[in-house]
């Protein structure tokens, strides 16, 4: 059964047109969680969101034809097994994929093995190697990576708030919210709902919810 993760089918749109939509609700999302990126940073972050959500750039196919996404794990090895801007190449998108799925399915990973924590990790050290590559090169694109790697885990939260304030547009984006609220207590969650005109409960210290 193909349960990789995606977005939600909608209209066809243009690449410049879905750069602007997640320019737009990603400075919303740093407005929200005061979360400080330069700005050759965020139009790093738009532009990988635009290509994955144009494209199937995430998935393969197996060999009878359904989508699959290939574990992080085979990615890392695909590049220790290149040398130059080949190994580069390929940490920069073990680096993307693992913002994207990260950031965009953290629901889909709560539910399986690996969890977001170890794409966090992934994401962060790809970063990490592609900005120190790019720095030995005399590269202007340094800062670039090396704050996507830095701030990986802000950066997934801002998407994380993008991706939920998308889905939240559809009745069962919002049901799919307000239950995620209801398993994680997420403050966050909470404010997304009110600005929906939902009414969560509130969660005490002892984990109970109060109606």
């Amino acid at each position: 059964m193909d349960d990789a993760p995606r977005l939600e089918e909608g209209p066809l749109l243009s690449r410049e047109s879905v750069q602007e939509f997640f320019k737009g609700q990603l400075d919303l999302a740093i407005d929200r969680l005061h979360v400080r990126v330069d700005t050759e940073t965020q139009g790093y972050v738009v532009r990988l969101l635009a290509a994955f959500a144009t494209s199937d750039e995430l998935f393969s196919r197996d060999d009878s034809g359904q989508l699959q996404q290939r574990p992080l794990a085979f990615l890392l090895k695909d590049a220790l097994d290149e040398q130059g801007p080949a190994r580069v190449q390929l940490l920069r998108k073990l680096g993307d994929q693992s913002l994207f799925v990260s950031g965009f399915f953290a629901e889909w990973l709560d539910q399986r093995s690996p969890s977001v924590d170890y794409y966090i990790a992934m994401g962060e050290r790809a970063y990490d190697a592609v900005g120190g590559a790019v720095a030995r090169t005399g590269g202007s694109k340094k800062s670039v990576f090396s704050e996507l790697s830095a701030k990986f885990g802000q950066l997934v939260d801002l998407l994380n708030e993008v991706s939920e304030r998308t889905r939240v547009c559809t009745d069962r984006g919002l049901v799919r919210l307000y239950d995620r609220f209801l398993r994680t207590g997420s403050q966050r969650l909470a404010g997304l709902l009110r600005d929906q005109g939902v009414l969560a409960p509130v969660v005490v210290p002892s984990g109970r919810l109060l109606s």
